[in-house]
């Protein structure tokens, strides 16, 4: 159970910057992003490929996070410039991003990362266990990127890309582009994206073109299990219980594949588990006014 545990904590805290990518995106900006999918294998190509080559690992992890960037920009530019809806211009860049992948592999479905050296290796060197090591790197990367995101959304750039989000024609009427605020918010939700999938190759040692699929739902289930369970009105807060919920999400999963479930079997699970957290607030309001109705009438008779 404790290898269990350590192992959902790892991977956990590595795809919670995904989750506050798609927090960003999905209730921030409150417009859906499937450039996520596009970008995440463009960031873990991009950083495989250049640790397979022989440059440094946190120089490729950086360049990683930029070529997210990118894949938001494009879909940024697509939805502002041409009008193209925001789900067909993520899916445009999504769907780009696969053959921009295979170029940067070099013509490859895969690149392997076995005794490379990579962002990993320092603390592996000093003795520690490879899921310890993520721990203590992924907390790291969390901690300080988390921080970037969160002092971001207090300076007026950030108040202006929240309430563009909120009110999109209250926010022009006092002139800010609110097209700059979407390109901008894309760039940023992507780079971690891509910052995610280099950390994720690093850690699983490859990086192959089919990594990617699925990646939107595993971040929406991390998003929707975090706000179902604590219901918090801070944005600091906030931000720490998506981490939260990343790590649960890893747990459940973990805990039913340890049970027998086939990995086949993972993206049905998920997509009953985001079935059923969106829907329990439905039923517990339903239960609650029957529950009520039954005493009231208890009462009566």
């Amino acid at each position: 159970m404790l290898l269990i545990l350590q192992g959902a904590i790892s991977l956990g805290l590595i795809w919670s910057l995904l989750t506050l990518a798609v927090h960003l995106t999905f209730r921030v900006l409150e417009m859906p992003d499937l450039t996520v999918e596009g970008s995440i294998i463009l960031g873990a190509a991009t950083a495989a490929s250049m640790i397979y080559a022989g440059y440094n690992p946190f120089l490729a992890t950086g360049i990683a996070m930029g070529v997210g960037c990118i894949a938001g920009l494009v879909t940024g530019v697509l939805h502002t410039k041409l009008k193209i809806p925001p789900i067909l211009a993520g899916i445009l860049t999504m769907l780009g991003s696969y053959s921009v992948v295979i170029r940067i592999m070099g013509m490859r479905s895969n690149v392997p990362l076995l005794r490379m050296v990579t962002v990993y290796t320092f603390l592996e060197n000093m003795g520690l266990s490879n899921r310890n090591t993520v721990i203590v790197f992924g907390f790291c990367f969390l901690a300080v990127f988390g921080s970037l995101l969160y002092c971001f959304y207090g300076t007026e750039i950030g108040a202006a890309l929240r309430a563009t989000g909120n009110n999109r024609q209250m926010i022009k009427a006092q002139g800010v582009n609110t097209d700059a605020m979407i390109i901008l918010g894309l760039v940023v939700s992507n780079g971690f994206v891509g910052l995610t999938g280099a950390l994720v190759a690093q850690n699983q040692g490859f990086a192959s073109v089919d990594m990617g699929v699925g990646t939107i739902v595993f971040g929406l289930a991390s998003l929707i299990i975090a706000e179902v369970i604590f219901k918090v009105r801070r944005f600091w807060v906030r931000m720490i219980t998506l981490v939260i919920g990343s790590i649960i999400y890893r747990l459940i999963v973990a805990l039913v594949l340890e049970m027998g479930m086939a990995p086949t079997d993972l993206r049905l699970f998920t997509a009953i588990t985001i079935a059923a957290a969106l829907a329990l607030p439905t039923v517990r309001d339903k239960l609650s006014k029957y529950i009520g109705k039954t005493s009231k009438e208890r009462k009566d008779s």
